[in-house]
């Protein structure tokens, strides 16, 4: 798919959607598990959930640069 083009625009807000849903879905069940465990389980749970959006958040930065200056698009890193 070619960089900055109506699909590929269209599958990075689709991702973008998906990625906050699933952070309000989680972010809705970490009091509950900390009612049911210790506190710090759901502080902890925050902490790694806030970890792995801002490797996300990192991920598309750089592949948006990447298509920017012509080497690709969202694709993982191929090996030849």
């Amino acid at each position: 798919m070619a960089c900055f083009t109506l699909g590929y625009l269209q599958a990075l807000i689709i991702q973008c959607i998906i990625l906050a849903a699933l952070v309000a879905c989680i972010q809705l069940l970490i009091p509950w598990l900390g009612s049911l465990t210790w506190p710090i389980i759901g502080q902890i749970l925050s902490i790694i959930l806030w970890a792995i959006v801002a490797i996300i958040v990192v991920y598309i930065v750089f592949s948006l640069l990447s298509c920017l200056l012509g080497s690709g698009g969202l694709a993982p890193f191929r090996l030849r």
